[in-house]
């Protein structure tokens, strides 16, 4: 069983920084690609951002050029900094890895910015 644990969120002012991090464990896995989503109340669940193993890089439109993914390998940790918040990013930000064929999620970090 893998387990994701996010840390990292909280209240910030429009143009601040944030930096987001989500830890996989467990016994016996090895992580593939990891991602970040956003769900803000009313609203589906978007992708942010994804990365490989082998550190490909994608984002939504909305956030390149001001958020970037990184991971560590090593740690199977997941990272997002995200500079130049805005509103529009308020969010529970969810961080997802997949292994053996199976995605697994984790609870969720609540990212607010102020206007």
């Amino acid at each position: 069983q893998v387990q994701l644990v996010e840390s990292g969120g909280g209240l910030v002012q429009a143009g601040g920084s944030l930096r987001l991090s989500c830890q996989a464990s467990g016994t016996g896995f090895s992580v593939g690609v990891m991602e970040w989503y956003r769900q803000a109340p009313g609203n589906q669940r978007e992708l942010v951002a994804s990365i490989t193993y082998y550190k490909a890089t994608k984002y939504a439109d909305s956030v390149k050029g001001r958020f970037t993914i990184s991971r560590d390998n090593a740690k199977n940790t997941v990272y997002l900094q995200m500079n130049d918040l805005k509103p529009e990013d308020t969010a529970v930000y969810y961080c997802n890895a997949a292994s053996r064929g199976t995605v697994y999620w984790g609870q969720g970090t609540q990212v607010t910015v102020s206007s």
